[in-house]
């Protein structure tokens, strides 16, 4: 290792893997998730200073549901470069620079977050925390190229666990000012995010590692845009992620428009589900690993159309304890869809490898090459869904006062996505079957079983 490059890396020997391999892997893990959980907790910035902004700001429910909505587009949009950035300049250097990036519109947010600023500086700014949003692209691709397959599912969804807390940390912290200094110091808030960025860029220059075998393969890109399951996988993300992020942008604010919190009550409930939802991603990962993530995913979404159907029910009712647990156990319930979608992704491109007929290394490295392009689309179409989730509770809010028909959307959401899992990787396990070259000696992999 030279300049914190490492120039072999082969996770799928078993004897690298246990001799060095998985040390490494672990602790590029450990502070991959330390600048994952700051950039979302930057990312999600405006879910907590919405809940700051009094009548003084001159801001409605319409236009904050709009401040948090334009967070999440950026957020969406920015994954792609991102995704290909850990190829281009190492996955160490990059993390550094994504790390340092969020001082950006956390500096700018501590400089405009007072009454009396234009709606439209306020938008700016939101955009610009769209970047915390990127570095979940770039951590997940970086560290699907440390795990071999068998681990991937449990180390993408800590991974992706760790870094989806910083969504209830920051809305925990939102709650520790409002509770103790008022909403009138949102300052507090982004002062002390500022040296926590610093310290997640000095430890990943400090312990991360790059990986001179991952370069960015433009065949690989292309063949991933192409391939129908890239986009099958992206629709079915929106329903799990999409589902998580919207909801932790929108919760807080929902509380305070529909069932009238004040920002200390909204604040108080808001961090619970997003919480849940990410401590349980990786069980959904490791689920996925035992028994399969289609399964998993299947009724994960089936859970998710009853929960929802739960919300619906209270939202009409005006019942709040009835809202908070239909609304967190989706919340729940997306972690656990989060972690299995995302264990189907390199699944599924093996799976297409050995219908190849690719065998050993051949196999595996396709399904890396694969897998890795996919992801990053896979995970901007996905956070779209957030996006749209924001923008269905705007207008509902506009045109009916309430959440309710928002809620019966995302229902009808659950239930097509529950179909398409269904359609495409469970309905026919058999004709998924792909042969193997050594079928006669070793178990052939299905779409089922991704």
């Amino acid at each position: 290792m030279a300049g914190r490059w490492i120039e072999r890396w082969d996770p799928e020997d078993e004897t690298f893997w246990k001799e060095e391999g998985e040390r490494i892997a672990r602790r590029n893990l450990v502070f991959s998730v330390l600048s994952e959980h700051i950039g979302f907790s930057i990312w999600t910035l405006w879910s907590v200073m919405v809940l700051f902004m009094g009548p003084e700001y001159g801001v409605d429910p319409a236009g904050k549901f709009f401040l948090i909505g334009t967070a999440t587009l950026v957020g969406a949009v920015i994954r792609v470069p991102y995704t290909f950035a850990v190829a281009r300049f190492g996955g160490r250097n990059w993390t550094v620079f994504s790390a340092l990036m969020l001082l950006v519109p956390t500096g700018a947010a501590y400089v405009v977050m007072e009454p009396g600023t234009s709606y439209g500086t306020f938008l700016a700014v939101a955009a610009l925390t769209g970047v915390g949003g990127g570095n979940f692209a770039s951590s997940m691709t970086n560290i699907n190229s440390f795990f071999p397959l068998r681990k991937k599912g449990w180390a993408l969804g800590l991974n992706a666990g760790g870094g989806n807390i910083g969504v209830p940390v920051v809305q925990l912290v939102g709650l520790l000012v409002i509770g103790t200094a008022g909403a009138a110091h949102p300052r507090l808030v982004l002062g002390l995010y500022i040296p926590l960025i610093a310290i997640a860029a000095l430890c990943a220059a400090l312990f991360m590692d790059n990986l001179a075998p991952v370069k960015n393969d433009t065949g690989a890109a292309k063949e991933a845009v192409k391939d129908a399951h890239t986009w099958i996988m992206a629709f079915l993300y929106i329903g799990t992620f999409g589902s998580f992020i919207g909801y932790s942008f929108a919760f807080g604010l929902v509380l305070q428009t529909q069932f009238g919190r004040t920002p200390l009550q909204a604040a108080s409930l808001t961090f619970v589900g997003p919480l849940l939802g990410s401590l349980i991603r990786p069980v959904g990962g490791s689920l996925a690993d035992r028994f399969g993530g289609a399964r998993i995913t299947l009724w994960t979404f089936a859970a998710m159309a009853g929960a929802t159907g739960v919300v619906v029910y209270a939202s009409m009712a005006a019942s709040l304890p009835v809202f908070l647990v239909g609304f967190i156990a989706l919340f729940v319930l997306t972690g656990l869809g989060n972690g299995s979608t995302y264990k189907m992704i390199p699944g599924i491109f093996q799976a297409k490898a050995l219908a190849k007929g690719m065998t050993g290394e051949a196999a595996e490295t396709y399904g890396r090459r694969l897998s890795g392009a996919s992801m990053g689309l896979i995970g901007a179409v996905g956070a779209l869904g957030g996006l749209a989730i924001n923008l269905a509770f705007r207008q509902s809010f506009l045109t009916a006062g309430t959440g309710t028909g928002a809620f019966v959307a995302f229902l009808a959401c659950y239930g097509v996505c529950f179909v398409v899992t269904w359609a495409v990787y469970l309905r026919r396990p058999v004709a998924g079957r792909v042969p193997t070259a050594t079928a006669e000696t070793k178990p052939q992999l299905s779409y089922a079983e991704v």
